[in-house]
């Protein structure tokens, strides 16, 4: 029987080209030409997500659907126009750089529409009971990207960008966007931090990317003061300062909000090998998150959920901490075992760590509680 999670896909979002680097660096000079997939940001990680996913039998009992790109309008409504047009005279001229760490290719505008259209679409499918939650597979990513700035190898943002076409077609009210890619969620931030109807929670690496980005003193601004929540954990927290943070902070922060739809913007950065990162999680720490918020929106929001996917630059476990994403959020458990679950789980952070990491956690929490009182 087909599980009611709809899972977005189209192969021709691995076809974006971040050019010639060397993890993030440049190709030149002192830097020598990579030996295989070259940039950080490759597709790499979302084929082998996918391949994954085909080989365990955990494709064919979703829905599986692509999209059509967003619209011109669809975009408008969150990016300005000479932004847009910059983005697609650079990409239909070759490539280059937009941005900081936003390397552009060859067709990378209509393939970046083919992204948020995805978001888009699987926002449309679960607000339309057509699934009762969603994945959508985007790349390229859009948490880093603000209105008029594209960043951290995002170019427009799909989560924004699909709110606000809910918002248009389907009259939603509140959202909450929950951000657990390790990098903070800075684009999203800057794009509702003034708005009281979309809460935006960003669980990130401390001081990790992008360069003196805010801390947990930003809380939005003006209509949206206390519906801007930033929880920067100490590097190598590991699974326990996740799983803390989401019972001792996201959750109750979502049921003082009351959202009608939850989005997570889903890195996977977070994990214990990523190049870019220094967390330490494992897939189960991803498929706990998953079943937290899962267990949320069916308590909240008739269990509404849509994740779209963010980081994660381990071509090697991306695919184990996808899987057990979506095994989590369809109810469908696979025969895989993560081979390197064990491995990973004996690299958690000493006792008194994560007692520190609680205490920081805990006042955070307190300090929440009492400002929405």
């Amino acid at each position: 029987m087909t599980s009611k999670t709809a899972f977005l896909f189209d192969e021709l979002c691995l076809w974006h080209s971040a050019g010639p680097h060397v993890l993030t660096l440049p190709v030149g000079g002192w830097v020598q030409p990579p030996s295989a997939a070259g940039h950080a940001e490759s597709p790499e990680t979302k084929r082998r997500l996918k391949s994954l996913m085909d080989v365990s039998g955990l494709t064919r009992q979703l829905q599986v659907r692509s999209a059509p790109p967003a619209s011109e309008a669809d975009l408008l409504r969150v990016h300005p126009i000479d932004y847009l047009q910059r983005f697609k005279a650079l990409s239909d001229a070759g490539g280059g750089h937009l941005g900081e760490e936003a390397p552009v290719g060859p067709g990378s505008y209509e393939i970046a529409k083919l992204s948020a259209g995805l978001a888009l679409a699987a926002v449309d499918a679960v607000l339309s009971g057509e699934a009762e939650n969603a994945y959508a597979l985007s790349r390229p990513p859009g948490h880093h990207c603000r209105a008029d700035q594209a960043m951290g190898f995002c170019f427009l943002a799909n989560i924004a960008i699909a709110i606000e076409a809910a918002k248009a077609r389907h009259g939603l009210g509140k959202v909450a966007v929950i951000d657990w890619d390790v990098h903070h969620g800075n684009g999203t931030q800057s794009i509702f931090e003034e708005r009281a109807d979309v809460l935006t929670l960003s669980l990130h690496q401390d001081g990790c990317f992008p360069p003196g980005y805010g801390g947990e003193h930003e809380r939005g601004r003006g209509a949206g003061l206390g519906c801007n929540i930033n929880v920067p954990l100490l590097p190598g927290g590991g699974h326990d300062a996740y799983l803390y943070a989401m019972e001792q902070i996201v959750v109750p922060a979502l049921e003082r909000f009351e959202p009608e739809l939850i989005i997570v913007a889903c890195g996977y950065d977070a994990n214990a090998v990523d190049p870019l990162a220094r967390m330490l999680l494992h897939s189960d720490s991803f498929r706990e998150m998953t079943q937290c918020l899962r267990n949320a929106a069916e308590r909240l929001c008739h269990g509404r959920l849509v994740l779209v996917h963010e980081g994660g630059y381990s071509e090697a476990y991306v695919p184990f901490c996808g899987l057990a994403t979506l095994e989590a959020l369809s109810g469908i458990r696979t025969a895989v075992q993560d081979p390197m679950l064990e491995f990973v789980r004996q690299q958690q952070p000493k006792a008194e760590f994560t007692a520190f990491q609680r205490q920081l956690l805990d006042r955070q929490a307190a300090a929440l509680a009492a400002a929405a009182r």
